[in-house]
């Protein structure tokens, strides 16, 4: 009986594993099956019923989502996963086209650097397209009537920036500046996103895109946990405030950040609880 139970537990963790590749290689299909035929076997795995809900998501299957998200949240009333991704989807229609594929940004591209990167929230953000991205997903730079504008690949509204940082940009982006941006945060009413400077124009040599706040320290340091959750179990779950690709700061970290994205699939509870654990026994 040992025995057995061990070998299924086995099953059980190479199968996850294996769903958690699919996903983070766009393997949607391919997802939903195989986390179908993971509930057939454990009809209790609400992680599993989430991973399917993101997958169904990323097919455009908003209606199939949503009644997995709810399973999840029958088994497991307190999960904020379930909960979160179910807000999001009330903002979406159920027929709704499947979403295009999209570009994430390497892991390495959200190495914050000052002066050179920023997060910034949203003006007007238009939750309904934004409800239909993730976290990591690669936005546009656009200018709109002298603003500047955040967009999807597809060009659709997402938000504007905030007129001071906009305005900073738009002269540095005339003087040949470039830069790339993705989302970095997704809450119930609210989106922010990570921009980064790829290119400064010799002319611009000199000036900051993001000049430091007075009170901002400097940060030279790359956070393992985020090193380990984005390769190779990049997250497409949320944190407990939202889906967010964002750095936690400690009073010793100093100068380089990296953005953490979300938590580890399927695992992000389990994880909490070790670390929970591993307090106490300190």
């Amino acid at each position: 009986m040992v025995f057995q139970a061990e070998e299924r537990a086995k099953a059980k963790k190479q199968q996850t594993d294996t769903a958690i590749q699919l996903a983070l290689q766009g393997r949607w299909d391919e997802a939903v099956g195989l986390n179908k035929a993971i509930i057939s076997r454990f009809p209790a795995d609400a992680d599993a019923y989430n991973r399917l809900g993101k997958a169904l998501t990323e097919l455009g299957r908003y209606g199939e989502a949503r009644e997995a998200y709810q399973k999840a949240q029958e088994i497991d009333p307190l999960n904020s996963i379930a909960r979160k991704n179910l807000s999001r989807l009330a903002i979406v229609g159920k027929k709704m086209a499947p979403r295009r594929a999209t570009q994430k940004l390497s892991p390495q591209m959200f190495i914050e650097e000052t002066g050179k990167t920023s997060v910034t929230m949203l003006l007007r953000p238009k939750m309904e397209v934004a409800a239909r991205m993730s976290a990591g997903d690669e936005v546009n730079l656009m200018l709109d009537n002298g603003s500047l504008v955040v967009g999807s690949t597809e060009g659709e509204f997402i938000g504007e920036i905030e007129p001071r940082m906009a305005q900073r940009l738009i002269k540095l982006m005339d003087g040949g500046n470039e830069y790339v941006a993705a989302i970095s945060r997704l809450g119930d009413n609210d989106v922010k996103v990570f921009i980064r400077e790829t290119f400064q124009h010799p002319s611009q040599l000199g000036k900051l895109s993001f000049p430091p706040a007075v009170t901002e320290a400097f940060r030279p340091y790359v956070k393992e946990r985020l090193i380990r959750q984005d390769s190779p179990d990049e997250a497409y779950y949320d944190s407990e405030d939202g889906e967010d690709w964002e750095t936690s700061r400690d009073s010793h970290e100093a100068e380089v950040a990296v953005h953490q994205f979300g938590g580890t699939p399927g695992r992000d509870q389990d994880s909490e609880n070790e670390e929970s654990d591993e307090g106490e026994e300190e």
